[in-house]
Parts: structure tokens; C-alpha cells; sequence
């Protein structure tokens, strides 16, 4: 059974970690403890639950072995007893598989989340700014850190594109399948009155990578450095504190500007860049892994249109799994967990 083979796994390496986290050279090495203390707390979960199923898996064994030794004594009482053991193990096995999608390392990290207006001119702009303060409100629920590193607004309000991160805990598996066209249909908010109109922005979600998971030579950049300005080409400082870094290789643009300082500037930019590269290789591996295996919740292409947003009938539709939502208003305040559930559910069965 696969979810067995997982979860030994798992309490194998729980295990090590134990050990490894009494040894006096981990204990000396701050970083190499926090990051191995981090990594058992977060199997430990998991591991308490599976115990807990095994002693359950036992309990049904025992159980059905009174009821087939023992046919005209205790069999009703001990066949309500059965009943109620494979109840309670169905739902912890639920919670384990539930589990066990969390503990992917990648989706255990912190995330950089791109949004940009798409079709639709100044109302798509005005839709990118709603769909980020969506994500920022879902993020405040949770109890998570948001950063804004880059962003480029519009006169009338709306984002053309904006770039922040977000730190806490398995961030990544809960907005990974946030990446696509997000489509919204409207009396545009530009308008007094008039017809309905679809307009779009896209949404591209990186985990967050450290500067040992990627290699980024420095004779592969192009940095260069220029003054910042606003809304409208409005000049904010004369310094040249912007920074536009190119990435030879692969011809991947990374600007920032919202900081007045050009090495906070340059530092984010950087943080973009081996978020984007990493995206780029994975892309890569999963192109392969689709040819063996028909992903089910979508690829999470950008240029694929994943959700509907409609307005009039208080709608949002979740074009992967066919799900619809009439509580428009709701999901927009950052309440887009029933979706996320949903998805992780799909893709994992």
C-alpha cells in the first residue's frame, strides 16, 4: 500500500532526525540544528497520527477475530464495536493522506506571487489590484508575512504588475495551485453603466529559493541601474537606486524600485530571479512527468484560464474541478480555502 510506504518513510526519518538532533556537532551548527528541529517538528504530526492508526488497524484486527472465533457470543456488541473502529480509522486515514500533501519540502516553502493585468486595459488593471488584496487577506488569516517587492500601479489605482512574497508555514502547497488566468466578468468599474465585460489578470506563483538551492553565476547577470519612478512616469527620486537585473543565459528581465536603497533593491530583484528559475526548471520536469502521468487540477500555466469570477451571479468557478461557489463577495475578502482543499483533494487521488 503506497500511503504505508510513505508513512515508513516518514517515521524513518523521524527517527534519524532524533538522533541527529542529540549529536553535539548538529547541536554546535546553529543553522544546521534550527533546520533539522524544523524539519521534526513537522513530521512529528504526522508520525503521532500514524502510531495512532497502526494501534487502530490492530484494534479492527483483534476485534473481527473475536467475532470469527466467537459467532454466537458478543457478536452483536463486538460487530458495533468493528463498525465504530472502521469509522474512526477511515478518518484518520483521510487526515494521514491530508498529511502527508503537506509535507512535500517544496510545499513546505515560503513563496514569491506575481500578479499581472492581462486582456482588458484599465479594468484588468483594477481586477490585478482586487485579486491582490485577495491573496493579502487570505495571507493575513493565516497568520503569514507578506512583503511587496516590486509593483507598477496605474492612475486610476489599478496594478499593472506586482510582485510580493509570502513567509509561513506550507505556504507553497496552499498557493501552488493559484497560478493561471484568473478571468473576471463585470460592468467594468471604469464604466457608469453598460454591458457586461470579461477581463483578465494572471497569476504566477514561485516558492521562495535559497541562494544554495540555485546557482547564479555572476558573469551570467546584467545589472543595470536607473531612477525610479511612479504612476504615470512620475519622477519619485533623483538617485539611481532601480535596479533592472538580466539573466544572460536564459534572457529573464527582473527589475525592482520600491526600495530607496540600490542594494535592497538589488537583494529582492535577486530573490525574484532565483524564484523564477527554479520555476522555469521545474516547468521542465514536469512537461516530462505529463507525458507519463494526465496531471488533474491543470498544469498551473499561466496561459491557462483556471477560474471564473462573475460578478452578477455572485459566482466563482474553478474551471479544473468543475466547482462553483455562490459567494463572490466571500472570496474576494480572502476566504478561497474551500477551493484549495478542493484542488489538493484532486490532485491527490
Amino acid at each position: 500500500m503506497e500511503i504505508i510506504n510513505s508513512l515508513k518513510k516518514i517515521e524513518s526519518r523521524h527517527k534519524e532526525l532524533e538522533k541527529l538532533l542529540s549529536d553535539h556537532s548538529v547541536i554546535s551548527d546553529r543553522n544546521r540544528f534550527q533546520e533539522l528541529a524544523k524539519e521534526h517538528s513537522q513530521l512529528q504530526a504526522v508520525v503521532s497520527k500514524f502510531k495512532l492508526w497502526e494501534k487502530l488497524k490492530s484494534e479492527i484486527n483483534e476485534t473481527q477475530g473475536i467475532i470469527d472465533n466467537n459467532k454466537n457470543e458478543f457478536g452483536e456488541l463486538a460487530r458495533e464495536e468493528l463498525e465504530l473502529l472502521i469509522k474512526k480509522e477511515t478518518v484518520l486515514q483521510e487526515e494521514l493522506k491530508g498529511l502527508l500533501s503537506s509535507t512535500n519540502p517544496i510545499d513546505l516553502k515560503n513563496v514569491i506571487l506575481e500578479i499581472r493585468a492581462g486582456t482588458g486595459g484599465d479594468e484588468a488593471a483594477l481586477w490585478a489590484g482586487e485579486l491582490m488584496k485577495m491573496y493579502l487577506r487570505f495571507a493575513e488569516k493565516k497568520g503569514w508575512r507578506t512583503e511587496i517587492i516590486s509593483s507598477h500601479t496605474t492612475e486610476l489605482g489599478g496594478i499593472k504588475e506586482v510582485i510580493f512574497s509570502i513567509e509561513g508555514k506550507g505556504v507553497y502547497g496552499s498557493l501552488k495551485y493559484e497560478s493561471g488566468v484568473h478571468r473576471v466578468q463585470r460592468v467594468p468599474k471604469t464604466e457608469a453603466s453598460g454591458r457586461i465585460h470579461t477581463s483578465a489578470a494572471t497569476v504566477a506563483v514561485f516558492p521562495d529559493t535559497e541562494e544554495k538551492d540555485i546557482e547564479i553565476k555572476q558573469e551570467d547577470l546584467k545589472i543595470d541601474t536607473y531612477c525610479s519612478s511612479g504612476a504615470g512616469g512620475q519622477h519619485v527620486n533623483k538617485t539611481s537606486s532601480a535596479i533592472r537585473i538580466t539573466h544572460l543565459p536564459t534572457g529573464m528581465v527582473v527589475q525592482c524600485q520600491d526600495e530607496r536603497s540600490q542594494l535592497k533593491n538589488k537583494l529582492k530583484a535577486m530573490k525574484v530571479l532565483r524564484a523564477r528559475l527554479s520555476s522555469m526548471i521545474k516547468e521542465e520536469e514536469d512537461k516530462k512527468q505529463r507525458i507519463i502521468r494526465k496531471q488533474q487540477v491543470g498544469s498551473g500555466d499561466r496561459s491557462e484560464k483556471i477560474r471564473t469570477y462573475n460578478f452578477p451571479q455572485d459566482r466563482v468557478t474553478d474551471h479544473r474541478i468543475n466547482v462553483s461557489l455562490y459567494r463572490l463577495e466571500d472570496v474576494m475578502t480572502g476566504n478561497i480555502d474551500e477551493f484549495i482543499e478542493k484542488l489538493r483533494f484532486a490532485d491527490d487521488n
